[in-house]
């Protein structure tokens, strides 16, 4: 008879660790959480956008049309890349003068001083001379602040930096300095270029050296 209640609570606890088991698999049934990933609808409503995405295509092929207008120009644009040149002529003597006249011209039309860079072969413009006095601390200082015309001479133009108009002065000097400091004032003209000088010097130096 003692055997007989043995037998049943064999069972009950075979059952008991079953329970638990299915206690634990009642967990994992809120996992389905995920499922309303797939249930989101939300994506039958994202097919609303996949709409706008067909003329997506048709953009590509305007942009297919652009790609060969703006190549075709891409020759005239790196023509406009260099400066425009002008050529005043007049004497050694003279030259400085008509730099200046150039200048003032400039700055009459609306152009910034500090879009003005010029640059003298042979004598150094006054004002140059006259800041150089101080040092070339403060000289170059004024030149990187850009606020206005700046003059240099061709022994150190090189140190200047690019600006949107170049005037050249050719007013005398060796002819070492005008052939050297035309193909950097064009080097550093942006948009124009001014030369005053003898003509048939600054185009046997332009064409050779630009």
């Amino acid at each position: 008879m003692p055997l007989i209640p043995e037998e049943p609570q064999i069972h009950e606890s075979a059952q008991g660790p079953r329970a638990t088991p299915a206690s634990s698999r009642t967990a994992p049934t809120p996992r389905p959480v995920p499922g309303p990933r797939p249930a989101a609808p939300a994506r039958p409503g994202r097919p609303g956008p996949p709409r706008p995405a067909p003329p997506v295509q048709r953009a590509p092929r305007d942009v297919a049309p652009a790609q060969p207008g703006p190549s075709g120009p891409a020759t005239p644009a790196a023509t406009a890349a260099s400066p425009q040149i002008q050529l005043i002529p007049a004497s050694a003597e003279g030259a400085l003068d008509a730099a200046e006249e150039a200048v003032d011209l400039l700055l009459d039309s609306g152009r910034a001083p500090g879009d003005v860079l010029v640059i003298t072969t042979g004598a150094q413009h006054p004002w140059a001379e006259h800041e150089l006095s101080f040092g070339e601390a403060p000289y170059w200082a004024q030149h990187d602040a850009g606020d206005d015309v700046f003059y240099t001479d061709a022994a150190i133009a090189s140190r200047a930096a690019s600006r949107p108009v170049v005037v050249v002065a050719v007013n005398g000097g060796p002819a070492s300095a005008a052939a050297s400091a035309l193909p950097l004032a064009h080097a550093r003209a942006g948009a124009l270029l001014i030369v005053c000088g003898d003509p048939q010097q600054i185009n046997s130096v332009l064409g050779a050296g630009v």
